[in-house]
C-alpha cells in the first residue's frame, strides 16, 4: 500500500498551495500524541493515511469548559469526502460522533466533553478509500466525562427530552447554514448510579426527503447538543429526526 499512496500524495500535493502541500503527510503525527498509533489501529485500520491540511478541525486552544468545548469540522476543501469520523485520543470514551455528507458539504459543527488535554481529530474518508487526517491540540483542566450532567439534576428534562429547537439562515454571508439543539442529557455512563444515556443517530433532509447528511453521536458529545451544518444552497424547508440509545425518538421542520 505505500508506494501507491506516495504516488497518490505527490498527486495530490502537485494540486494544492504550496504552504498546504508541505503540511501533506503520510507518516509522523504533526501533534506528536502518544496514542497515535492506537488511535490509527482503531478508527483506520488497514486504510492509508494521509495527514491533510484541508481537514480542518477548529476548536480553541484552552477550554475553561471542558463540559462544553465548541468544535467544527470543515472537510469541504476535500472532495469526494463519504464519511468523517471524529475521536479525542485521550478522552476515556474516545470516539465523538461520525458524519456522512449525502447531499450537504463536509462540514459540521458540535460541543464535546473532554476528560483531560487531548488532540481531538477528524479524519476524513475519500471514495478512494483514503483516510485524511486533520485535528488540534486543546488544552483543558478536565473532568468533562465525568462529571454528572446539569440536565440530570433537572426536574423539568424527562418533559422536555429530545425538545428541538433550530433556525435556518436563507441570505447574508451565513446563507445556508442550519443550527438545531436538541434538549438531552448525553449521559457518559462514567458517573455513580447514572448509565448511559445518549443520542444515536440524527438524519438531516431537505424538504423532498433526500437526505443532506447522517450523523452517528456518542457519549463524549455535549448535553443539550447543538449542530451546526452548510446545506450549500437554502432551498426549502429543512427535517431533522433521530433517537437515542433508549429507543427516544423525535422529528422536527425547520422553516427557511
Amino acid at each position: 500500500m505505500k508506494y501507491p499512496l506516495t504516488i497518490a500524495a505527490i498527486a495530490l500535493a502537485a494540486l494544492m498551495p504550496p504552504a498546504e502541500a508541505a503540511a501533506l503527510r503520510e507518516s509522523g503525527d504533526p501533534l506528536a500524541s502518544a496514542r497515535w498509533s492506537e488511535m490509527q489501529k482503531a478508527f483506520l485500520a488497514g486504510a492509508p493515511v494521509l495527514f491533510d491540511p484541508r481537514v480542518k478541525v477548529i476548536a480553541p486552544s484552552t477550554a475553561e469548559n471542558p463540559m462544553q468545548v465548541p468544535v467544527t469540522v470543515d472537510a469541504t476543501a476535500l472532495p469526494g469526502v463519504v464519511e468523517v469520523v471524529v475521536f479525542a485520543d485521550f478522552n476515556p470514551i474516545i470516539q465523538v460522533l461520525r458524519f456522512f455528507p449525502e447531499s450537504a458539504p463536509a462540514f459540521l459543527g458540535f460541543r464535546v466533553k473532554l476528560q483531560q488535554s487531548t488532540p481531538v481529530r477528524a479524519a476524513a474518508r475519500t471514495a478512494d478509500g483514503v483516510w485524511h487526517v486533520g485535528g488540534t491540540w486543546v488544552n483543558t483542566v478536565g473532568g468533562g466525562c465525568t462529571a454528572p450532567s446539569a440536565a440530570g439534576g433537572s426536574k423539568e428534562w424527562q418533559q422536555r427530552l429530545n425538545e428541538v429547537s433550530g433556525r435556518q439562515w436563507s441570505e447574508g454571508p451565513n446563507a445556508g447554514r442550519v443550527r438545531l439543539r436538541i434538549v438531552h442529557p448525553m449521559d457518559t455512563g462514567l458517573v455513580a448510579g447514572t448509565p448511559a444515556f445518549f443520542l444515536e443517530e440524527i438524519n438531516f433532509a431537505d424538504a423532498a426527503g433526500q437526505r443532506l447528511m447522517r450523523v452517528q453521536t456518542y457519549e463524549p458529545v455535549s448535553e443539550n447538543p447543538v449542530f451546526t451544518l452548510n446545506r450549500g444552497v437554502a432551498d426549502g424547508a429543512l427535517e431533522a429526526s433521530g433517537r437515542d440509545n433508549n429507543g427516544n425518538a423525535f422529528k422536527t421542520r425547520i422553516a427557511q
